[in-house]
């Protein structure tokens, strides 16, 4: 038995006792074991409704502004990405998409979009292909980027906070995975078919991961961050007009 354990069952059977003592001292003060009796039961009675409303209304409103917080802090993680690297990756990337036209009309994300917009548009990203002109990526440059951010990386898979929220977890396991490819390789100039074709399947996965999550960060922060709402639009790596200098 462990020593929280012994400690939960020691305060538990002193509470009891308490209890015991209390009414104890109750009858030999007053002598009256039918008011003891009728308060006893009213207490008892009173019990599931108590359990009730500490489970099920109390524990919710707690639970409801814990996950807020967390959502918070991981949204916080989420932005920091975006920010160092998600942004500047996913415009390169979607630079290089042959089937971006397609799409991007569809990504200019601004302040009267509703959540049933941002469904419709989610619903379209699944269909998109996210395929990539290999033969037109740097992927010299890709490497000296992501490799600049090893370490960010590293500290990102490294909090804890990022186990609330799988998708993106997976996205950071693809990027540091691809940057992993990048660094054992001397260059990229003679490359056989089936090594280049395995570079542009993990930069596809990438970017399907990469673009759907970007779509859900603009939604948070639309409903929750104005200011960074409007800085992230200004900056939408989908809007060749881009700038953000607000006009």
């Amino acid at each position: 038995m462990t020593n929280e354990r012994r400690w939960l069952i020691t305060f538990g059977a002193g509470l009891v006792i308490l209890s015991i003592a209390l009414y104890g001292l109750h009858y030999l003060i007053f002598h009256d074991i039918h008011h003891i009796g009728i308060y006893t039961l009213a207490d008892i009675a009173f019990l599931p409704l108590e359990v009730l409303l500490v489970t099920l209304v109390f524990h919710q409103v707690l639970e409801s502004r814990d996950r807020k917080q967390r959502m918070d802090k991981l949204n916080m993680v989420i932005g920091t990405f975006f920010s160092a690297i998600g942004t500047q990756l996913l415009t390169y990337i979607s630079n290089n998409d042959p089937n971006l036209d397609e799409i991007r009309p569809q990504l200019l994300v601004n302040d009267t979009w509703t959540d049933e917009t941002f469904q419709r548009v989610e619903g379209r990203l699944k269909r998109h292909p996210c395929r990539i002109r290999i033969e037109d990526v740097d992927l010299e440059a890709v490497k000296r980027f992501l490799g600049s951010r090893e370490e960010f990386l590293l500290r990102l898979l490294e909090n804890p906070v990022l186990l609330e929220h799988e998708a993106f977890t997976e996205l950071l396991r693809a990027v540091f995975h691809f940057n992993e490819e990048l660094q054992r390789r001397p260059g990229f100039s003679g490359l056989p078919g089936t090594d280049t074709a395995h570079l542009a399947h993990d930069l596809e996965r990438i970017y399907g991961l990469l673009i759907r999550e970007w779509l859900d960060y603009m939604h948070y922060l639309q409903e929750n961050y104005p200011y960074l709402f409007s800085f992230a639009m200004r900056t939408n790596p989908f809007d060749e007009t881009a700038t953000a200098i607000v006009g």
